[in-house]
């Protein structure tokens, strides 16, 4: 059994930011709110996203539920109400259909047997030694300023300077961002450096409000741990990226 009520925002900005790496995903359906966890095919990004039943207007479940959604189907129902609209959700248990009511608008959406859908990945456990909290809007202008010369990115710490950074060499140009203590919202200082997918980085970013408060964790030739808030905090969203190993 799942009925739910949620506001047009809050669902589209929850699909978005798991639409960025996958098109279809397992939904868990738990008493607390709803799990969401996957990764691309190709195994360079993942994301982990919780959404506590506090974020709906109304939510009822009987438990340990598991429904496969494909995202973009569903994006498209969500995409047919305005700001400000609340969406209506009803699984039907026999016809494993999601029911999808905007005001006058009524639709079915088919579900996708979970069990043909790629397993969810375990989350690793990384003691990565430096985390950097900045604004969403530094990320997006990071991205965008290495867009301009390659298709990696650098993410970095130096220790000693107390600087966050971001590289991006290209064949013939290139860009270097810094910013320093003041310039973040905190910084607990290790040395950290990785080479990243652009792509990647681009397609998260997507999903990542430029006010949000956005903590990177980093390492040396480690992946990156990216976690941000949606929905006042009712939603959590971790992303971790693989990163390029550099060859010297």
């Amino acid at each position: 059994m799942f009925k739910a009520i949620v506001s047009a925002e809050t669902l589209r900005d929850t699909l978005d930011s798991v639409s960025v790496l996958v098109d279809e995903c397992k939904i868990r359906l738990e008493e607390d709110g709803l799990s969401i966890r996957a990764v691309d095919p190709a195994n360079v990004g993942m994301v982990d996203l919780t959404l506590a039943a506090s974020a709906f207007e109304s939510y009822e479940t009987d438990g340990d539920g598991v429904i496969g959604v494909n995202l973009s189907r569903l994006e498209e129902f969500a995409g047919m109400a305005d700001a400000g609209q609340l969406i209506q959700l009803e699984l039907d248990e026999e016809t494993r259909k999601l029911h999808i009511k905007i005001e006058g608008l009524e639709g079915t959406l088919a579900l996708i047997d979970p069990e043909s859908i790629r397993q969810e990945p375990d989350l690793p456990d990384l003691d990565l030694p430096a985390t950097v909290v900045v604004e969403g809007r530094d990320i997006n202008r990071a991205v965008k300023a290495a867009d301009m010369v390659s298709d990696h990115i650098a993410l970095g710490v130096d220790a000693d300077a107390e600087t966050f950074y971001v590289d991006a060499e290209g064949d013939t140009d290139d860009v270097h961002l810094e910013l320093e203590r003041e310039d973040l919202i905190d910084l607990s200082a290790g040395d950290a450096r990785s080479l990243f997918s652009l792509d990647y980085l681009k397609d998260m970013n997507k999903a990542i409000p430029g006010d949000a408060e956005v903590t990177l964790e980093l390492g040396e030739e480690f992946p990156v741990k990216l976690h941000f808030e949606l929905a006042e905090g009712a939603c959590q969203v971790t992303y971790m990226l693989a990163p390029r190993i550099q060859s010297n």
